[in-house]
């Protein structure tokens, strides 16, 4: 089925003998025009499963000038893609190329006067494409017909995606047909909510290519537990010696720092991370990618699917964030014939030997994380007003829903609500309405206005996360919903087996301050600074619920699990947990970060304040009588999950990107629905609460004065 010069190139320049079973399976449904999300291991093939038929219809159909789009997540990505790209576009009579913030204005240039046939690049570049008075965007994009979207779960999770959305639509308006949407994945749980997200409001028939998921088939995963970096380092050093090892840690300043480590155990190292320049991370990634005895330590940076030649071990310090980002890690193994899967697990502290067990855990039960779109994307619509009146040098209020009819959330919100954002902004000074063409306000102008313009799409790189000082010392990072919800008293963080009091939050720079204290009997796990799901924290109560040994644990993980297993006590699977403890209770819930984060606020009425939360419980900081407890915990039962929402500090506000365009009350709403998880608060409560005191006393009167 596809064009003989493909077919040529693909047997005699390539030397390949067959296509892969899900290639042959695919390459149809592309053919004939369906969107598509197509699923596929790391380095299975997923590129070319998208970009044979793409470059095939345009031999075939006899396209001319940019017919295909191949967007990606990271500058990074599009190189190391740009070259394979480049090599096959080339065989094929075709042109390639890649464009991005490091590409120089003279390539640009030639870009703009000979059209590539395919154009590699970054959502943001787009947007700079379509804000750019040296881009003829009519003529650039008349002939586009094919738009491929790789690591499309990178996306759909963030605001980012919508970002992608809205900046699809708009070129689609001027390549004046439906575009071919193809999202690409190794590991996401739910692709036909992915495939409904990238065609949006397309006409198109939709398809999914989804293999079965078999978790434990020709995979070696270890768990191990070493209870420092340096031991981590020392075992990295005598394991798989001649071998090529990618380690992976959460964040730049422990990957310095175990890169010191192995290098002084002779250890040839490479480290690389995004705070390096690009010269020396690509350094780096080159010689590791050329060497054979070997280690490079790095960030998330490389999870994605970057080539770095064939790798013989992946090692992962202390925990991922999920499943998927396990397996998308694991997956960068076992890529020659012969060769199987593998991950080595070194955990640092017994909360990282309980996230990988749990995440172990369900990986066994072959479950992969869903990715969810974020609710309510109302300020990346303020951004794409402002963007669309610097495209169009002004824009009517009625134009801006033709612009982005192919993004639901948009093109569905309703006209009370879209009036309330342009009445915020007319009122703000940000947008200046003359007679029905809205253009930049005095605020507006001095924002984004200008040189700021930048400012319009830079937001959508920075993570969700905070990064904890003490002083100059860089402590940790930490998720940002640590910070969102409303407290009274100190905040308190529990990073590095270490309490500490948070002093300031800076959310523009996303920083915060601490000082270490001393917490008296508090319950270990209050105030780590990971988002963690309801899915994750059942699995590990189910761990600490049993007495099973999983096969994948080291003799040094079985004996540390166990004084984990002890102190926490009596854990039922399937029930809550209530405990004494020297300054309150604490209610293990195992109801993830975002459940019990309203947990705690919906107790507050009733018991004051002074309660916290973090994946695992919800503990107070005061003595309240048992009985009071159980009852605010039984009046919770009479709520509606909807009605039980967190509650979010006002100053969180002010770290959202263009917060400035919202109301306080649009922002807070946005903010309190992507932050609920009312499915994981209705399992919770439909859950028995065990405590000892209450099966022993049997709710008597004095039951607190008794215990």
């Amino acid at each position: 089925m596809l064009h003989p010069v493909v077919q040529y190139h693909i047997v005699n320049s390539l030397g390949w003998k067959s296509l892969r079973p899900f290639q042959e399976d695919v390459i149809p449904e592309i053919l004939s025009g369906k969107h598509m999300v197509i699923l596929a291991p790391t380095a299975g093939g997923k590129t070319e499963a998208a970009f044979f038929p793409a470059v095939s219809r345009i031999l075939t159909e006899q396209w001319e000038g940019l017919s295909v789009l191949y967007v990606c997540p990271l500058k990074a990505l599009l190189n190391n893609l740009n070259v394979r790209l480049q090599h096959y576009s080339r065989l094929m009579g075709l042109k390639s190329e890649v464009w991005h913030g490091d590409v120089s204005s003279t390539a640009r240039g030639h870009m703009l006067r000979d059209h590539p046939n395919c154009l590699l690049t970054t959502p943001e570049s787009l947007e700079v494409m379509l804000l750019s008075d040296r881009v003829d965007h009519q003529q650039f994009f008349a002939n586009l017909r094919i738009v491929i979207v790789d690591e499309i779960h990178a996306f759909a999770g963030d605001d980012r995606g919508w970002h992608l959305l809205s900046v699809l639509s708009r070129i689609t308006r001027f390549a004046g047909r439906e575009l071919q949407r193809i999202g690409l994945s190794a590991t996401v749980g739910n692709p036909e909510v992915l495939s409904e997200w990238l065609s949006g409001t397309c006409s198109g028939t939709r398809a999914v290519y989804a293999p079965a998921f078999q978790a434990t088939s020709h995979a070696r995963v270890t768990v191990d537990y070493v209870g420092s970096i340096k031991n981590a380092a020392v075992l990295i050093s005598r394991l798989h010696r001649g071998e090529k090892r990618l380690v992976f840690i959460d964040s730049r300043s422990k990957v310095e720092e175990l890169g010191v480590e192995l290098k002084e155990l002779g250890v040839r190292t490479f480290v690389t991370h995004s705070s390096l320049s690009k010269e020396n991370r690509l350094a780096a990634e080159e010689a590791f990618a050329s060497g054979s005895d070997c280690v490079i330590v790095a960030t998330s940076v490389l999870e994605l699917g970057i080539d770095v030649g064939d790798l013989d071990r992946v090692i992962q310090i202390n925990s991922p964030g999920s499943v998927a980002g396990f397996l998308q890690r694991m997956g960068r193994t076992g890529r020659r014939s012969g060769a199987e899967r593998n991950c080595l697990f070194l955990a640092t502290t017994h909360e990282a030997l309980l996230m990988i067990s749990g995440i172990v855990c369900l990986w066994q039960q072959g479950y992969v994380d869903p990715v969810i779109p974020p609710q309510q994307p109302l300020h990346i619509l303020a951004q794409q007003i402002m963007a669309l009146a610097l495209q169009q040098r002004g824009i009517s209020r009625q134009a801006v829903r033709g612009w982005l009819r192919d993004v639901p959330p948009m093109n569905d919100m309703s006209q009370d609500v879209l009036d309330a954002l342009f009445e915020w902004m007319l009122g703000e000074n940000l947008m200046w309405d003359d007679h029905g063409v809205l253009w930049f306000g005095t605020a507006g102008e001095k924002n984004y206005g200008k040189k700021n313009f930048l400012e319009l799409f830079t937001v959508f790189l920075v993570p969700p996360v905070f990064e904890i000082l003490h002083g100059r010392l860089h402590v940790g990072s930490v998720d940002e919903v640590v910070f969102l919800a409303k407290t009274q008293g100190p905040r308190l963080l529990m990073l590095g087996a270490t309490s500490w009091q948070v002093n300031h939050i800076d959310w523009k720079r996303r920083v915060a301050y601490v000082e270490p204290i001393m917490v008296k009997g508090r319950a270990k796990w209050i105030g780590s600074g990971r988002r963690v799901p309801a899915m994750l924290a059942r699995s590990i109560r189910r761990l600490l619920s049993s007495d099973d040994v999983m096969r994948e644990w080291s003799d040094r993980a079985i004996s540390q699990m166990r004084e984990v297993r002890e102190e926490y006590g009596e854990i039922r699977d399937g029930q809550t947990t209530l405990q004494r403890q020297p300054t309150g209770w604490t209610w293990l819930t195992f109801a993830g970060t975002l459940a019990n984060m309203a947990l705690a606020n919906a107790l507050k009425e009733q018991l004051g304040e002074g309660l916290q939360s973090d994946a695992l419980c919800v503990s107070t900081n005061t003595s309240v009588p048992l009985s009071q407890f159980l009852s605010a915990i039984e009046s919770l039962r009479g709520k509606q999950p909807a009605e039980i929402l967190p509650q979010i500090d006002e100053q969180a506000i002010a770290g959202l990107k263009f917060s400035d365009c919202l109301s306080p009350d649009l922002a807070r709403g946005l903010l309190t629905s992507r932050y609920a998880d009312p499915e994981a608060i209705q399992q919770c409560l439909a859950e028995q609460v065990f405590s000892l005191a209450h099966d022993q006393l049997n709710f008597t009167a004095d039951a607190d004065e008794v215990f």
